[in-house]
């Protein structure tokens, strides 16, 4: 049977470890299920054991992410016959380099990320590629110590260059919260009867269609590619995609969608294509599960953007 993983990320006093305190006293969590608590980073604050409902929480700390093991972990679990775990990861490392040690039957339930409004917009200019490693899994995002002189929208967008499925919460230092509710309507008219992408939303196109395929199942999308080969299913389908800077230079992704298109071996691979194509939310291999398929109406020679890296900016 799976055990379920419910992971918190953020920097250093960031309010993960108050949150999952919180959590552990609250009763409709803390049900009497054993409860395995990782913790690899240590912080001015601690969990306080006595004030939980139930004595079946059992902490283990990691002083050096290098020196876990898949075996560890194991051996942790199977000694509090604990049932589920939780995990504070270390602000300063990749969530992967955690996800990539846990035990086969380990599943990530819940991923949330904790951020001090303070100094957040900080470690996104200095360390950005830490920031999006932690927007792009979780489900959502707490900014606290807000005051209520700040303006959220540069929260909003933060979070929303990366990820539009996560919801986003602000906690003020008066005790209230509130809910993120700004809309962001998409650069494209996906009414139209052939939904056009501009060559710099491409990025912004990418992410919305792979999040949610079936809001573009049946319409049909025009945009400037790539040619690509798929390893597999080779024979009449290529992958138009173009290479996109998450968050720096060194980590740039090619990013493309499977199309099929008979004549798909006339292009050669990294030519420029324009793309009109009808969209499926359909399974495939690409995805390891349902995604946008595309098949093709037309596939004709194009020049380069001026641009020919995408941003999400």
């Amino acid at each position: 049977m799976p055990i379920p993983v419910y992971a918190f990320t953020g920097f250093l006093e960031a309010g993960k470890t108050k949150f999952i305190q919180e959590t552990l006293e609250d009763e409709r969590f803390n049900d009497g299920t054993r409860t395995l608590v990782v913790l690899m980073e240590e912080g001015e604050e601690e969990l306080d054991l006595s004030t939980y409902p139930h004595k079946c929480v059992y902490v283990k700390t990691v002083d050096d992410l290098d020196d876990l093991t898949t075996e560890q972990l194991a051996s942790w679990l199977a000694e509090h016959h604990a049932k589920r775990v939780v995990a504070e990861l270390n602000g300063m490392r990749l969530a992967m380099d955690f996800y990539n040690k846990m035990p086969e039957d380990w599943q990530i339930a819940q991923e949330l990320m904790f951020c001090d409004a303070r100094t957040i917009l900080q470690y996104n200019a200095n360390l950005r590629n830490l920031v999006v490693d932690k927007l792009q899994g979780c489900e959502m995002v707490a900014f606290n110590r807000m005051e209520r002189s700040m303006d959220v929208m540069p929260y909003h967008k933060l979070v929303r260059g990366i990820s539009r499925r996560a919801d986003i919460i602000y906690e003020y230092a008066d005790g209230s919260t509130q809910y993120d509710d700004i809309q962001d309507p998409l650069p494209f008219d996906l009414n139209a009867p052939v939904v056009e992408i501009k060559d710099e939303d491409y990025a912004l196109f990418y992410r919305d269609i792979t999040e949610e395929p079936k809001k573009y199942d049946g319409k049909t999308v025009r945009f400037k590619a790539q040619v690509a080969r798929l390893r597999r299913e080779k024979d009449g389908m290529f992958a138009p995609g173009r290479f996109v800077m998450t968050c720096c230079e060194a980590d740039i992704t090619f990013m493309a969608i499977p199309c099929k298109w008979a004549a798909c071996d006339s292009f050669p691979a990294k030519s420029w294509v324009t793309v009109e194509a009808k969209v499926a939310a359909q399974f495939h291999s690409l995805y390891k599960g349902v995604g946008p398929i595309l098949t093709g109406i037309s596939v004709t020679p194009a020049d380069a953007p001026a641009q020919e890296v995408a941003t999400f900016y």
